[in-house]
């Protein structure tokens, strides 16, 4: 149990930035068997487990790194899986530093966190590797079916449960790939689009049903879903893009994060993308600046470097401390070449028929803390500077569609955010039989709690189906 203080942390090696910069693929080699032995030892195995509390699932860390450096992998594996249905997903994209490892105890003693996500990441593919990873085959095939409404990791990890539990699965996607932002949202970098096609065809195999190309409240109606299935969960994302509320800031001289993600992830999938053949989506030997300091704005600008620029800047208005983002993927981004432009904001873009030239910006100062607890940022008189620029993406974050509009049902209640409005102790909404989780319901946040209240939904659709039953 002291191991952590004899063997230091041992990260995954990351490819020479040189070499990764000139493709999509996964930045990080994989963990060898003996390093994740050898890392499994460094958990401290503590009293009170840091690291499950602050993991959205509640995953059982201590107990599987235990087994892990016993050699026991495959017990591993099942302990893993148990509470996270897409552990090779988390792994690989969860922000360890924020959540599990940001509290681990060795960690917070000065030995360095254990490495967990790479270790999760490790036991997953030696899972699939090994064939322990089979089809769903519930012990009794039931006549209750569900609905669900999107195929992010909400829809997936509550798709899964059902399965298992013996329901009957639907799964509409407005998409014509399965995965919703983990297909089309992510880069390939951080997640190789073949490891969510491998979890779709898992559940596809398992006997979930998927309707692609198939948009709720265009193709089909949410009344005829409420009407064919017992109950419905709605499981999209927020995809509403945040404007920027600057002069010279139309749709057409600014180029949205995630209209600009979703090009690239489709490029790599070999489709045809008119924005980036005709140049609005191609960032090769542009000045290319990115406003904002999140996890997007990163997937960004590292995006914008494999695809040739000559220059990305990332213009962020508060200081390094107060970036939302990642600091793994803000290192990731700086050992590839992105300057970042600390405490400034836009205040104006320049351009010529609808191509920026050019970004106006003030300097920025730290004022006092807001509700949230971050500092308020506040112009610095007479700072005014420029910035040259061939392309501006916004990365300033997401909102919710106009669901009751879009669904045509006037009674399906929303939060002053806009966000679906559900139960305090629970997932369903103001429309009976009619469930919500994921993004629609938090807004804009991470994936593993989508995963989280995704699999609480359906546990809560299971006991509620039941419930029903028994009373009858």
């Amino acid at each position: 149990m002291l191991t952590f203080a004899q063997t230091g942390r041992s990260a995954p090696a990351r490819r020479k930035n040189t070499d990764r910069v000139t493709d999509f693929d996964e930045i990080y080699k994989p963990l060898e068997m003996q390093k994740l032995h050898e890392q499994s030892e460094r958990c401290a195995q503590c009293g009170v487990p840091f690291c499950q509390s602050g993991c959205p699932l509640d995953n059982n860390i201590p107990d599987w790194m235990n087994l892990a450096a016993a050699g026991q992998e495959r017990d591993a594996w099942d302990l893993s899986a148990a509470t996270n249905t897409l552990p090779e997903i988390c792994g690989r994209i969860c922000p360890q530093d924020k959540l599990c490892e940001g509290v681990c105890v060795p960690g917070q003693a000065g030995f360095g966190a254990v490495t967990i996500g790479a270790i999760e990441t490790a036991l997953s593919e030696r899972a699939w590797d090994e064939g322990w990873i089979t089809p769903i085959k519930p012990k009794q095939e039931l006549e209750h079916s569900v609905a669900i409404v999107g195929s992010g990791p909400a829809g997936l990890a509550a798709a899964a449960m059902l399965r298992e539990a013996g329901f009957q699965v639907e799964v509409f996607e407005r998409a014509d790939r399965p995965g919703g932002l983990l297909t089309y949202g992510i880069p390939s970098f951080k997640l190789e689009k073949d490891i969510v096609l491998r979890r779709t065809d898992w559940l596809d195999q398992s006997g979930v049903h998927f309707h692609l190309n198939c948009e709720v409240g265009a193709d089909v109606q949410l009344a005829d879903l409420r009407s064919k299935h017992g109950a419905v969960l709605l499981a999209g994302g927020v995809y509403e893009a945040r404007r920027l509320n600057t002069p010279g800031a139309g749709e057409d001289m600014v180029v949205p994060a995630l209209e600009y993600l979703i090009g690239a992830n489709r490029l790599g999938f070999g489709d045809t993308v008119e924005a980036f053949s005709q140049g609005r989506l191609n960032a090769r030997d542009k000045q290319i600046v990115v406003i904002g300091g999140g996890d997007t704005a990163m997937d960004c600008v590292r995006t914008a470097v494999r695809q040739g620029a000559s220059k990305v800047t990332c213009l962020y208005r508060r200081n390094e401390t107060n970036m939302p983002g990642s600091r793994q993927e803000l290192e990731n981004a700086r050992e590839e070449g992105v300057e970042f432009l600390w405490l400034a904001t836009p205040k104006a873009i320049h351009g010529k028929n609808v191509v920026p030239n050019k970004i106006k910006a003030v300097r920025m100062q730290l004022g006092a803390p807001q509700a949230d607890g971050r500092a308020q940022p506040e112009e610095m008189p007479g700072s005014a500077f420029e910035v040259r620029a061939d392309m501006v993406i916004a990365a300033l974050g997401f909102s919710p569609e106009d669901l009751p509009s879009k669904f045509a049902a006037p009674d399906l209640e929303t939060t002053k955010w806009g966000t679906l409005s559900v139960g305090r102790k629970g997932y369903e909404t103001s429309l009976a039989r009619v469930y919500a989780a994921g993004d629609c319901v938090r807004g804009a946040s991470l994936v593993v709690w989508a995963i989280r209240e995704g699999r609480d939904a359906a546990a809560q659709i299971i006991h509620n189906t039941i419930a029903k039953e028994l009373a009858a």
